[in-house]
């Protein structure tokens, strides 16, 4: 089963899409537990291409995609079409997502988009 969610790199985007990633995941049985990881993971993923990939009032797209497989595993990839991997050295986070995705996830990685942007994929 695969999903795909788009919506405005904004703040108020980021429950929303959240929500939709996690609702899918509990209807596909995933236990609680895991819906909770699910939630932070996703939830960092978005905040960070809100907060760190549009700057000054540039707008753009987020975009999720989700893969559930028959094997019960889980799929997330969050991108984005803001500036890019570039570091922020006024950032108004703890700098502590990219880690938290890491350790609530089997794997991730965090590439450049072709286009421009950045593709988080969990």
């Amino acid at each position: 089963m695969t999903a795909r969610w788009t919506a405005p790199a904004a703040p108020a985007s980021v429950g929303r899409l959240r929500t939709a990633v996690v609702q899918l995941a509990a209807e596909a049985g995933f236990p609680r537990e895991t819906l909770g990881d699910v939630r932070l993971a996703v939830s960092e993923a978005l905040t960070n291409a809100v907060v760190h990939g549009y700057r000054a009032g540039a707008t753009g797209e987020l975009s999720v995609r989700v893969q559930i497989a028959r094997a019960g595993g889980l799929e997330v990839v969050v991108e984005d079409t803001g500036i890019g991997l570039a570091p922020r050295l006024d950032s108004p986070g703890l700098g502590i997502g990219l880690s938290l995705i890491a350790a609530l996830t089997a794997d991730s990685s965090v590439t450049a988009r072709a286009g421009g942007g950045t593709v988080v994929r969990m």
